[in-house]
This record gives structure tokens, sequence and C-alpha cells, in this order.
């Protein structure tokens, strides 16, 4: 089965320096049928004016996930963290025993676009880390970049999740293979894909299950994240 969530069924909080839409239920919004996918919890696609963002607040036993998709987005920590990520990278900070972080756009001039993702961890209590790799970017392949086993060159997130992007190009198809009832949900960043025959335009998410395949095709040039995820039974 696939049910697409179409972007403007999102919910949506606007402010004079933030405009967030929500994928599942998060601080005001609140819909009981869009509480998360599996482990997968948040999905916001955030957009902050220039010098803005979001002071220091906390954060225990969650796993998030920065993805930017334009401008600059500057993040510190009470670990000692200090950073500033780019397109082209992904960052993970696990909350874990508890962290305290802010998030600014570095820019004075440009916005800052960018996915707010958080997963639910396995454990609770875990030691709070932070990692932030550079993707090496392949054209029409699905990419790697995030799992539950530590390897080089990719995020490690505390939860059966394997994460996934894509930059692909108009008129072509990646074939996905689902294994052992687990779960996929595409977020489509740009462009337009048909995703079993189904249509998804930007800012679309599609939850797959009880599937064993996925045809993915690309319209347009696109760009796409994949969550490979253990369902809860």
């Amino acid at each position: 089965m696939i049910y697409i969530r179409k972007s403007n069924e999102r919910g949506r909080s606007q402010h004079d320096w933030l405009d967030s839409y929500h994928t599942f239920s998060f601080a005001d919004y609140h819909d009981p049928g869009f509480m998360g996918f599996g482990s997968l919890r948040v999905i916001n696609e955030d957009t902050v004016k220039p010098g803005m963002g979001f002071g220091k607040h906390p954060h225990h036993d969650m796993e998030i996930i920065s993805y930017v998709i334009d401008g600059a987005l500057e993040h510190k920590d009470s670990m000692g963290t200090g950073s500033v990520i780019k397109p082209g990278e992904i960052q993970k900070m696990s909350a874990g025993e508890g962290v305290q972080h802010s998030e600014f756009n570095h820019s004075q001039t440009d916005t800052v676009h960018f996915l707010q993702i958080w997963i639910i961890p396995e454990k609770q209590g875990i030691e709070s880390s932070y990692e932030q790799k550079t993707i090496t970017q392949i054209k029409d392949e699905l990419i790697l970049i995030g799992s539950n086993v530590a390897k080089k060159g990719l995020i490690t997130i505390h939860q059966d999740v394997q994460l996934y992007v894509a930059y692909t190009s108009a008129n072509h198809n990646i074939d996905y293979d689902i294994k052992n009832k687990r779960g996929v949900w595409i977020q489509l960043i740009k462009g337009e894909l048909n995703v079993n025959k189904q249509q998804l335009m930007a800012g679309d998410g599609a939850a797959i299950f009880d599937e064993d395949k996925i045809d993915i095709q690309s319209v347009k040039d696109s760009e796409f994240l994949l969550f490979d995820l253990k369902m809860v039974e």
C-alpha cells in the first residue's frame, strides 16, 4: 500500500522569522492520524529568515537529523560542538541522556531552507553525540547516508533505519526492494516523482508498507530522501 502525504495537507506554523511545515504532529499542530511512521517521528520543512533561528533548548532520547536544502545552518550545543551545515552535508545529534542546542541561519542576507528529522532511538539514555558528514554525490543512485551500523562516511542512527538520498535525472528509474515487511518513507525535496505510478510533487511524502518492491521514476530532475524502517507490530 502507498499513502501520499500531500505537501499542502501538512500542518504549518508561521512566525515573523520562521515558516515551518509539519509532516507529522508537532508542537501546536496535532493530528492523531499523523503521529509518525514507524520510528520516524518528525519531518519539519523549515525556512528561517537571515540572522534568525531557534535559541538554546533541550532535547533527550531522540535522534535529530538536519538536512540543508538551501543556505547555511549554524549549530551549537552543550557538548561543545559548533558547526555550519550546508547543502551536500548531513548532520545528526543523538540527544540521548540530554543535550541543549541552538540552530540559527548563518547568513545575514539569505534564508536557510532545511529539513529537521526526528527518529525515536531503540534505547533511552544513550550517550549524547554529534556527527556531520559530507555526502558523496553520485547521480541517479540511492546513496546510503545513515544507518544503525557505524561506517565511515555515514551518520550513525541508533535505530533500525537506513537513510538514503538520491539526486536523479529526468526519466530515470530506480527499483527498490523492501525486505522483511519493513516500511519505506519517501520525502521529495525537489522535482517530481512517480512512485509505483503515484505522483509526488516537491514537499510530498509517501508512506509505503505491505509492498515488496518500489518503482521510483523521476519525471523531472529530483532530490529525495528514502527511509527504510522496521515497522512496529
